[in-house]
């Protein structure tokens, strides 16, 4: 029965395999447990929405229960919500930032291509830019920073998106990108099976790639609108971070060469981010 079907071992992802920190060394310490905690709920959810033993209706069955363990003080069914929960009353932030990321992953689980840039962006809206919200919030820092934020966030995605577009296709019969872009550049999602890109599909992801180019752009006003210092060399080192993904992935084949940073381009992006917001 698909009742039955366990999510615990359905991928190795966790926070230090992400392409970007999540709540690291630089985060003040007191907070970042609470990054974590919020980190661990989203990395759970996103576990069913991606799960292929699972059919739609039962992914969504089990992120309404997320829903519910995290409003209901009562319900104790999820446990990344129960923690959660208690971490949203301890720093005041609101759940509506969570709620988001599930619209997000209910929409994984049902709709499998994007028309276009603006039903993309819609999607990021609700799966990336509320993460960087909810870690704005717990820092004390309100709506001034959404725009830079959302434009950081929503960038990151779509540079994930690029790098997974092979297995999301192949393993999820999912496509996030734009089908009329595809279609512009004379490239079919069924390229997306082949062992590297054609032409056209490189054509079609360097636009994109293009596309996210003025989106970091706008991102380095971020670790402007930031006082603590902390959260400012985060915020600063994920883009730069952000920046040589793009530029590496311009240059190299994300179908066949497993586009990802070294350890040493982590490590001196880091630097140079942490140089940057200190210089700020």
């Amino acid at each position: 029965m698909t009742n039955e079907v366990q999510i615990d071992a359905a991928s190795d992802k966790n926070r230090n395999t992400e392409n970007f920190p999540v709540g690291s060394f630089l985060i003040r310490p007191e907070l970042r447990p609470h990054i974590h905690v919020f980190y661990n709920f989203a990395r759970a959810a996103d576990e069913i929405a991606d799960h292929p033993l699972l059919d739609a209706k039962e992914k969504i069955t089990r992120l309404e229960k997320f829903a519910i363990s995290l409003l209901d003080g009562k319900n104790d069914d999820v446990p990344e919500a129960v923690e959660l929960r208690k971490s949203l009353r301890q720093t005041g932030v609101s759940p509506q930032h969570s709620l988001d990321l599930l619209t997000a992953f209910k929409r994984d689980a049902t709709q499998r291509r994007y028309r276009d840039w603006f039903d993309l962006i819609d999607y990021c809206n609700f799966s990336a830019a509320p993460v960087g919200r909810h870690v704005l919030e717990l820092h004390g820092i309100g709506r001034r920073a959404w725009r830079a934020n959302d434009s950081l966030c929503n960038a990151l995605q779509i540079i994930n998106h690029i790098q997974g577009c092979a297995d999301d296709y192949r393993e999820l019969d999912r496509v996030y990108l734009p089908l009329d872009l595809l279609s512009v550049h004379g490239a079919a999602v069924e390229d997306l099976s082949r062992e590297k890109s054609t032409e056209n599909l490189k054509s079609a992801l360097h636009e994109v790639l293009g596309r996210v180019i003025p989106m970091l752009k706008d991102a380095r006003m971020l670790p402007l609108e930031i006082q603590d210092i902390r959260l400012r060399a985060e915020t600063s080192v994920i883009c730069v971070l952000a920046e040589k993904l793009v530029k590496l992935l311009r240059r190299r084949d994300p179908l066949c060469d497993g586009v990802k940073l070294s350890k040493p381009q982590f490590f001196w992006g880091t630097v140079v981010g942490i140089a940057r917001a200190i210089e700020w």
